[in-house]
């Protein structure tokens, strides 16, 4: 059985006692959340790891996407953007390789993998289409079918399936002027697949033997979202919302068949619309797990989209979404390096932990309270402790000397040495 099965049939599984325990909520609650799909547990059957949970009422959590492309391929580089994504608190992965020997690299990140790992299969079918010498909309519906069986069986824990893409969306996309267009990779290949073959979409069509194959591994479906706004121009559109509407269809169907759902979501948003889209989505898929990418609050910021990233993931996880796809530095621009996933990781850290402050989560504050008392006391150690990055701290402070008590911003100047001292006196 699925984590939703077990718990529509008032069963608490192991997984569920864990999240209770992790999350300060009643295991009852965390069944009745289930059975309502407020609630998901990420983890394939076939995966000795610790669940990734998402969803109402629980912390916000991050991913972190890696992977290979046609241009750079080198396993051990994603194997070590993994260690550095997970060791500043990355809470699942996601494998979005195009290029290289994808099954082996998946293999090795499932194995070594310690959270919920993600795949999007249409990446790897398009890819073996490359390698027999085929163009990406000759892909039979059964070689697409068969990878995500395939990755089901290997342990790939939740999956992006770009399933609310109709040939009633290729048809109004087509009438629809677009500033950026369709800037989802599998949105794309998906609309120039109907297109040429003048076919439905097979996840659309073959949905339901789809969650077949998700329900037999509890393989998480993640709704993908193809039609989402690549630039501000385009954000909160028809083409948006008509997919989300068909995804808050599909969502009750894997319901149905005991499959466990999550929703992606933008993209580019202008800050001021990103609480509307949470609403929406909250709305139209029956308050299923929001996953978002972003969102990205600005289009002028190369270079700089985990800050512009953050800054629209901070308000969206205050106001509804529960699970953050990270966003680096290297966005838009080229493969993120160690240092740009680092920056990623942390980024949406801050963004996620600012908005269990904001959302009043369970202890939230207190890491928060320690850091500023240590702040008082001048105890460096502990605030380099309590730091989400504690390397750079002490970059910063390697040059100030030892018996200098204060950083050397204020000196004598240092408020709380003046407070602390006063108060002595």
């Amino acid at each position: 059985m699925t984590q939703r099965e077990y718990a529509l049939n008032n069963q608490i599984s192991e997984e569920m006692k864990i999240v209770a325990k992790d999350e300060y909520m009643n295991e009852n609650t965390v069944v009745e959340r289930l059975k309502k799909g407020t609630i998901a547990i990420v983890k394939n059957k076939n995966r000795k790891i610790k669940a990734l949970a998402v969803g109402e009422g629980l912390s916000t959590k991050i991913n972190a996407n890696l992977g290979t492309s046609p241009n750079a391929s080198n396993i051990d580089f994603e194997l070590e953007k993994m260690e550095v994504a997970l060791k500043y608190g990355a809470d699942a992965i996601m494998d979005l390789s195009t290029g290289g020997n994808i099954v082996e690299i998946r293999r090795q990140l499932l194995d070594k993998c310690s959270v919920a790992l993600g795949t999007v299969p249409l990446y790897e079918a398009g890819h073996e289409a490359i390698k027999k010498g085929k163009k990406m909309h000759e892909l039979s519906v059964e070689e697409i079918l068969d990878i995500i069986k395939r990755q089901a069986i290997e342990g790939v824990d939740f999956m992006t399936l770009h399933a609310g893409l109709t040939s009633a969306t290729l048809k109004r996309y087509n009438h629809t002027e677009r500033l950026a267009g369709c800037v989802s990779r599998g949105g794309a290949i998906m609309l120039e697949w109907m297109h040429t073959n003048n076919k439905q979409n097979p996840f659309f069509e073959h949905f339901d033997d789809i969650l077949d194959v998700l329900r037999e591994y509890d393989v998480t479906i993640s709704l993908g979202d193809g039609m989402r706004p690549g630039c501000l121009a385009d954000s909160t559109d028809r083409l948006q919302i008509d997919e989300l509407i068909t995804l808050g269809e599909l969502t009750e169907r894997a319901w149905a068949k005991g499959v466990q759902v999550m929703i992606e979501g933008p993209g580019h948003i202008p800050f001021n619309e990103i609480e509307t889209n949470m609403i929406i989505e909250k709305k139209l898929c029956k308050n299923a797990p929001f996953y978002v990418l972003g969102p990205l609050v600005t289009d002028i910021a190369p270079g700089y989209d985990h800050i512009t990233g953050a800054i629209g993931a901070t308000l969206a996880a205050t106001t509804g979404a529960d699970f953050l796809c990270y966003v680096t530095p290297a966005e838009h621009l080229r493969l993120p390096t160690l240092s740009d996933v680092k920056e990623g990781v942390i980024a949406f850290k801050i963004a996620a932990h600012a908005a269990d402050i904001a959302t009043g989560y369970t202890n939230a504050i207190e890491r928060d309270h320690k850091m500023s008392a240590f702040r008082k006391a001048l105890d460096w150690k502990g605030q380099f402790e309590t730091a989400l990055d504690k390397e750079k701290c002490l970059e910063y402070r390697k040059d100030t000397p030892d018996d200098v008590e204060c950083c050397t911003m204020c000196g004598e100047f240092c408020s709380m040495k003046r407070d602390s001292d006063t108060i002595k006196k």
